[in-house]
This record gives C-alpha cells, sequence and structure tokens, in this order.
C-alpha cells in the first residue's frame, strides 16, 4: 500500500476523504487551517469557507442531517463559538455521521488563551478522540464517523497545535463512498423543545455509559507492559513524547478516546505498575477521572498545567534527568513579529499615531500594530470584541472620550462577529467610529478567502459583501474609503468621523502586500546627503527599514533593505527633510 509523508492536518483530509464524506465547512483558525484546505484538492467533498465557526457547525450538521457524513474544522476558541450548536446537537443526534475537529494550541503559538477543549466535550457529553500522529489523525477521522454513527451523536477530533503540524507516514487507502441516507421527519429527535429535549438527555446519559463501555473493550485505548515499575497514562502528543523519552522502561495505557475515559482499564492498569503518572498538557481531565474512581496517580504534582511538553520535560519530571544543551551568547537581540514590509495596516496605524486615541482592537494580522514602535491598540479580547468592546467603553466614559477611541477590525473578523456589534453600536445610539481593515484576503491564518472578497475557497468568483451598503442598511449614515498608504488623507479621514456625533465606518481599504495579484511601486531609498540620522522613519515599525554608521560622516543614518521595500510609501509622511525617494528619484 502507498505511504506518503502527511501534516497531521493533511492525514485528517485524507481520513475525510476515504470515509465518503461529502460535506466540509470551516472557518480558518491556526492550527486547524490546513485541514480544510487539503480537503480541496477531492473534488468529491464539497468543501466552503464559512463566516465563523458556530455557521460552520450548522452546516455540518445540517449535512449529516440531510443524510451525508460531513464535517467541520476549527481551533480551540472557534469551539467556543460553535458550543452553542454543539451542545444542543448532542441531544439531538445525527442522521449520517459528523465530525468537528477542534485544534488546540498549547503554548499559545498563535492564539490569545490557552484553554483546553477536552472541557467541552466533557460539559457537551459527545465523545472525543486524540491522535497521537498522523497515521492516527487519518484512521481517527474515518473511526469518528463510524462511532458517530453506531452512537447517534457528533464526535469531536482533537488535535494540537505539535499534531496537526508535524509530518509522519501515513497509509493510503481508497474512498469508500456511502449511500445517502433518507432523511425522515421525526419531531420528537430533531427538535429541542423543553419536552423533547428532557427525554434526549436521558438518551444522552444511557449513550455516555454505552461510549464507556465502548472506551473499555473496543481498543481505542491499549494497554502496552514494559518495565512496570512506571506506569504512564497519556493520550495525543503527551504519549508521543512519553513514548520517546522513556522507551520500554516504562509501561502505557495510550488513550485513543478522551471522552468518555475508561474505568476499569485504569483500574487494571493500576493494578499492574508499581507507580503510575498521569501525562497531559494543560488541565488535568484524565488525573482527575483516576481520583474520583479512587486510582492513585501522581500528575500536576511535577507537571505544569501551562505550556506544551517535550521528551525533555517528561524525562525530567519522571527521572530527574537533566540532558546536556547547547548554549548559545543571551545578547541576541529578540525578533518579535511585526507586520511586513508594504503591510497597508501600518499606515492605518501611523495614522492613528498622531492622535492619543484609544483604539480597541481585534484578531488578526493587524494585532501586531500593539507593538512597539506603532503601539497603537489598548484591548484585545477575542473576535469581534473590538466593535462591541468600543460601544461598551464609550458608553461608560461619556461623548468626549468617543471622539478620543476607534476599534480596529479586519475584514474577515467583522464578517465573523463584527456585524452584530456594529448592530448593536447603532440600534443603541452609540456614537462610535469602527474602523474596517479591509485587505481583501483572511491574512493571519495564510491567505483564505472570505465573504468580503468576492472568491470561494478553490479561488472561484461568487457575490462579495458590500461593506458600503451593509454599514448604510443597518443605519450608519457616515460611511468612508480610506487608502491607508495615503497617511495624511487617513488621518483626516478618521478625524473627521471622531468629530461627528454619530457612528461612523472607516474602511481602510487596501490589499494585503503579499498577495500575488498585487502589484507594487519600485523600493525606495535614503539619500544620505539629506538623511540628519533623526531615526523618525524607524516608528513605521517597517522591517526594511534600519540605521547603519555611515563611514563618510561618522553618523548614523536610516538604509532601506531594497529586497524588502514594497514602495509603499508610508515612511515617507515620517520624514520632514524629504531623504526618502524611489531608487533614482531626486535626482
Amino acid at each position: 500500500m502507498e505511504k506518503k509523508l502527511l501534516l497531521g492536518n493533511e492525514a485528517v483530509a485524507r481520513g475525510l476523504y476515504e470515509a465518503g464524506v461529502k460535506v466540509v465547512s470551516a472557518y480558518p483558525g491556526t492550527p486547524s487551517t490546513e485541514i480544510t484546505e487539503s480537503v480541496v484538492q477531492y473534488p468529491e467533498i464539497f468543501s466552503e469557507w464559512a463566516p465563523n465557526e458556530k455557521v460552520a457547525f450548522e452546516v455540518a450538521f445540517g449535512a449529516c442531517t440531510g443524510g451525508v457524513r460531513s464535517f467541520c474544522a476549527m481551533k480551540h476558541v472557534g469551539l467556543n463559538v460553535a458550543a452553542d450548536p454543539l451542545y444542543t446537537a448532542s441531544y439531538i443526534g445525527v442522521n449520517a455521521g459528523m465530525v468537528c475537529a477542534v485544534a488546540d494550541d498549547p503554548g499559545m503559538h498563535s492564539s490569545q488563551n490557552e484553554q483546553d477543549s477536552r472541557n467541552h466535550a466533557i460539559a457537551s457529553k459527545v465523545p472525543m478522540l486524540e491522535p497521537c500522529d498522523s497515521a492516527e489523525c487519518k484512521s481517527y477521522a474515518k473511526l469518528a464517523f463510524d462511532i458517530s454513527e453506531e452512537f447517534d451523536t457528533p464526535v469531536l477530533l482533537r488535535l494540537s497545535t505539535r499534531i496537526s503540524h508535524s509530518r509522519s507516514a501515513v497509509e493510503i487507502g481508497e474512498r469508500e463512498e456511502r449511500p445517502d441516507k433518507e432523511y425522515v421527519r421525526d419531531v420528537m429527535k430533531n427538535i429541542m423543545m423543553p419536552a423533547q429535549a428532557r427525554v434526549a438527555h436521558e438518551k444522552v446519559e444511557k449513550r455516555t455509559e454505552a461510549l464507556r463501555e465502548y472506551a473499555e473493550v473496543s481498543g481505542i485505548n491499549s494497554i502496552e507492559y514494559n518495565d512496570k515499575k512506571i506506569g504512564i497514562i497519556a493520550a495525543g502528543s503527551a504519549y508521543a513524547y512519553a513514548r520517546e523519552a522513556l522507551g520500554e522502561s516504562a509501561s502505557y495505557l495510550k488513550l485513543g478516546m478522551v471522552n468518555p475515559l475508561p474505568i476499569k482499564l485504569i483500574k487494571e492498569f493500576a493494578e499492574n505498575v508499581e507507580k503510575l503518572y498521569v501525562i497531559e498538557e494543560l488541565d488535568d481531565i484524565i488525573e482527575t477521572h483516576c481520583r474520583k474512581h479512587g486510582v492513585d496517580v501522581t500528575g500536576k504534582e511535577i507537571f505544569s498545567r501551562m505550556g506544551e511538553f517535550s521528551q525533555r520535560t517528561v524525562r525530567e519530571a519522571l527521572l530527574g534527568e537533566v540532558l546536556p544543551t547547547l548554549s548559545v551568547e543571551d545578547s541576541i537581540p529578540p525578533r518579535p513579529p511585526v507586520l511586513c514590509a508594504g503591510c497597508p495596516h501600518r499606515g492605518l496605524f501611523y495614522a492613528l499615531k498622531k492622535n492619543n486615541l484609544f483604539v480597541s482592537g481585534d484578531i488578526g494580522c493587524y494585532t501586531l500594530g500593539a507593538q512597539a514602535p506603532l503601539s497603537m491598540i489598548d484591548t484585545v479580547v477575542c473576535m469581534g470584541a473590538s466593535v462591541s468592546g468600543l460601544h461598551g467603553f464609550n458608553t461608560a466614559r461619556g461623548k468626549e472620550q468617543a471622539k478620543k477611541a476607534v476599534a480596529v477590525i479586519g475584514d474577515s473578523t467583522f464578517i465573523h462577529s463584527g456585524i452584530t456589534g456594529l448592530i448593536d453600536l447603532v440600534y443603541n445610539k452609540g456614537m462610535s467610529t469602527v474602523i474596517v481593515l479591509d485587505n481583501s484576503i483572511t491574512g493571519m491564518t495564510g491567505h483564505q478567502n472570505n465573504p468580503a472578497n468576492g472568491l470561494t475557497i478553490s479561488g472561484d468568483p461568487t457575490t462579495a459583501v458590500d461593506l458600503e451598503a451593509l454599514a448604510r442598511a443597518i443605519g450608519i449614515n457616515r460611511v468612508v474609503v480610506v487608502d491607508p498608504y495615503k497617511v495624511d488623507e487617513t488621518r483626516e479621514a478618521v478625524e473627521a468621523e471622531l468629530a461627528a456625533e454619530e457612528p461612523s465606518l472607516v474602511i481602510a481599504r487596501r490589499p494585503c502586500a503579499l498577495l500575488k495579484n498585487v502589484k507594487h511601486k519600485p523600493a525606495l531609498e535614503v539619500k544620505k546627503d539629506k538623511c540628519v540620522g533623526c531615526r523618525a522613519c524607524l516608528n513605521v515599525g517597517c522591517p526594511a527599514l534600519s540605521q547603519v554608521n555611515d563611514e563618510a560622516t561618522g553618523r548614523t543614518k536610516a538604509v532601506i533593505d531594497p529586497d524588502q521595500c514594497l514602495g509603499c510609501g508610508v515612511c515617507t509622511y515620517a520624514c520632514k527633510f524629504d531623504a526618502i525617494s524611489e531608487v533614482g528619484g531626486d535626482e
């Protein structure tokens, strides 16, 4: 059988294909994004980018109700958005199988919090599987659909950054086409009003016990006895770390199903090892389960509730062995993430910088506007919170404060969950100024299309949301579009909207500088004879700009890297000595 080296996310997509899935909906969110991007290569599967995770879950649930296997994907914070339909879908059950992949982010490589999605599985009373490598990503994706249909339930597939973005060998199988299931109208099953929900809850509790028995006997949770002095209970990446760190010097209970957890299997394993450890990233879900059922384990006493683990973490905690490491000079300067050279968001933030504004921020590339030297974001909570948060802030502090505060939100994030906040602002007679940073793409997660740019997941033309018309339709009379590369014009437009005592929407429209079809101007250069070394140009925070010592004058002067510079011209607004121009200009 053919084998391929696949990312965990690619392997999940392959599992969907082989399982006969027909509908996939998702909202991009690192580390889950590549699942849906990989699905696009399979024409047998309809795939889409949804406006947000709640919609993605509902689309998938509707498709499974309609009789075809369906799937949705999201990162851990996205499951918060999808929690509303998840909890009720658990009561309803499925027709054809439905699986939802949720990718957690221990270590917060690309996230605003470090929540553990196993808590959602427990609270919603749905089974959750957790693979430990790419091969299991594929096999568990397929198994999840069988479990879904056998037990009449949606199934959660828990991934993590390390599993999603690591590669390992995967056996490639064939697609198994499945006939569509008939839809039969069933009010008691599919409509969750109180009377039906009370009956459904009883069904869910019985299902949980049946699933627990499945966890005991199906083989998805397995024991491997080696040296019995140390026993390890772990799942996913934590199991992989333990297995690599300890090898055959320990015995293992590898959990493939992390909700519901087995009881008899854990007790059997505990009776056969001398010292039992639970290794799990983030919360003490397995450890608490063990203690609840009278099994003595060691867990968070020696393992952190924060961040990612590693082979080193496991070895040091269990054996006290500190392995030698290579060290480097600690004088290496830090390299925090910055907005790309030519990023249109930079012009907008630099335009705001001259005014002493409160800036309510949101989730996206533009969150980097909080970093020095721009330093132009005050708060970031979650997707869409910039708009409603600004309304609350201005309501608390009054009319004069509203003239000194703005919200910034990207076009994709605005579609995701900013629209309702804007409606709230208008409906409740707020006077806030909201700025949509429209760069024509979902940038931070890797250039996915969205409903505002007029392209589907496959790049096919479709209807684009008209942001100006939308704003006017919900009652905003003041709508202005600016080019953020034109810093002075942008600043003047924002100041004018702040002065108006009514809600307004500013659309800072300029495509992402990294889009393939965007044409750039020639690179700029610094004229040494005009540069006085004042460093004002560095305040725009462009990675193409730096300072070097000028041997001729002995002074420090600005320099532009022509390989990075895209000619956006934002830095020219910072230079008061006309020292920056196009290459060969002003000769």
